[in-house]
């Protein structure tokens, strides 16, 4: 019997214990930051470090308009992207059809390797004359527009997709 006792005596004193330190242990994860007592809508707004100061790109600009060799390399392919004409041609149709009349024009040149299509995005990617880009497929108002794109979607320069978009316009008749 006083050994039931004892286990009685050592299996009230472990609840207490657990009690004890389940009602106390929440105090010890608590921030101590009044913010986050507030409701949502009364916190102070946080602002992203990027967004909270000026643009400043253009701040170590040389007046007078001298560029040097380093500016000029850096924002060169900036600029070629942003002054590139899209090379593509408008023709009446639907696009799924057209799409297919791409496809079979592509297929048909020679030299040009589609490397996949995406019907739902309306876009090829073709390597030509040993270039890669994208030939996109897009309805418009005026029917369907066929271009030739980089992958970043700005308009591929070079003659290789002049020549496919020339090639393309020739054999669909647009």
């Amino acid at each position: 019997m006083r050994n039931h006792a004892s286990l009685y005596r050592f299996a009230a004193v472990a609840v207490l214990a657990i009690a004890v330190v389940g009602a106390s242990g929440c105090r010890w994860f608590r921030k101590g930051d009044d913010v986050y007592k507030q409701s949502a809508e009364t916190r102070p707004l946080e602002i992203p470090p990027d967004l909270d100061r000026p643009n400043a790109d253009n701040a170590m600009a040389v007046p007078g308009g001298s560029v040097t060799a380093s500016q000029t390399a850096a924002t060169a392919p900036q600029r070629a992207a942003s002054t590139a004409t899209p090379v593509g041609f408008t023709i009446p149709g639907e696009r799924d059809a057209i799409f297919t009349k791409v496809g079979d024009a592509l297929t048909a040149t020679p030299g040009v390797t589609v490397a996949s299509k995406a019907q739902i995005l309306g876009t090829y990617d073709v390597n030509y004359e040993g270039s890669d880009f994208l030939v996109r497929v897009t309805k418009v108002d005026a029917g369907v527009y066929i271009s030739a794109v980089d992958p970043r979607g700005f308009p591929a320069v070079g003659a290789a997709p002049s020549k496919l978009i020339a090639a393309l316009r020739a054999s669909l008749g647009g």
